[in-house]
């Protein structure tokens, strides 16, 4: 006795195409695991900008602030913040990105279905966490040991952190772009956020220096995240100011933006 069986047809699912947040987040969760498993990234983003604020306390104190409606609290907090930027976000993210190109990592995520954008964005999600968790924290702190005000304009320091990430990460993949390995990328940050801690009012506000170098100062790059922070505080900025700011902060991001674009190496033979 036989029986006769009926082939019934392969029916098979097509793969599900992952969205750009999905294919982001995954990237974000690795980056992340290596981020918690360094301690001397971990140590630079945390602990530095505390440190930074303490120890510039002094200058501070011995600035002439008479007629500039500043005072230190609201000189060390937007400073502390902006330096929470540059050790969590900046300085982290050349090292990052200068070092998962030299070891193929950007390489071989081009071959697959994740965009360019998605890549250098994926990459920098841990660091924008820890930044805007940190900056909350560090907001909270210093307000109490300063015996400070909160925010008269709290929306103006959210907007200006939002800004200040942005142009920071873009800033990043520029300066990994002229950086030719993961040794050098330990300096190759330092001639951007000197000039920055200089002349775009960190810790020494643009009231203080003279006529002209206040003038040229204000046309840094980091110069209206600083302004925008800090008119959080002091709530003195005016409708049309803040638009300003915020323009010439995303014109700057742009310019950053074209720049990787035109340069930006994703191997070390590209």
């Amino acid at each position: 006795m036989t029986t006769t069986t009926t082939a019934r047809p392969l029916t098979t699912t097509p793969p599900s195409r992952r969205g750009p947040a999905s294919r982001m987040a995954a990237l974000g969760r690795a980056e992340m695991t290596l981020l918690l498993r360094s301690r001397a990234a971990l140590f630079t983003a945390l602990v530095l900008p505390a440190v930074m604020a303490f120890s510039m306390r002094g200058l501070v104190k011995s600035l002439d602030l008479a007629g500039t409606g500043l005072s230190i609290a609201t000189v060390l907090l937007p400073g502390t913040l902006a330096m929470a930027l540059f050790f969590s976000v900046y300085t982290n993210l050349v090292g990052v990105y200068v070092t998962r190109r030299e070891s193929l990592v950007l390489k071989r995520l081009r071959a697959g279905e994740v965009r360019d954008w998605e890549i250098l964005a994926g990459g920098a999600l841990p660091a924008v966490v820890l930044v805007l968790v940190q900056s909350v924290l560090l907001s909270i702190g210093l307000t109490q040991v300063l015996d400070a005000n909160a925010p008269a304009a709290p929306h103006l320091v959210v907007l200006g952190m939002l800004v200040g990430v942005l142009l920071l990460v873009v800033g990043a993949a520029l300066t990994a772009a002229f950086t030719r390995t993961a040794e050098s990328s330990q300096l190759t940050f330092l001639p951007f956020m000197l000039v920055t801690m200089a002349g775009s009012g960190v810790f020494m506000p643009r009231e203080v220096l003279p006529g002209v170098a206040a003038d040229i100062s204000a046309w840094l790059p980091f110069s209206p995240v600083m302004d925008l922070v800090r008119g959080g505080w002091t709530g003195d900025l005016g409708g049309m100011d803040q638009l300003r700011l915020v323009v010439t902060a995303l014109a700057w991001t742009g310019v950053a933006a074209l720049g990787v674009r035109q340069w930006f190496r994703w191997s070390p033979r590209s």
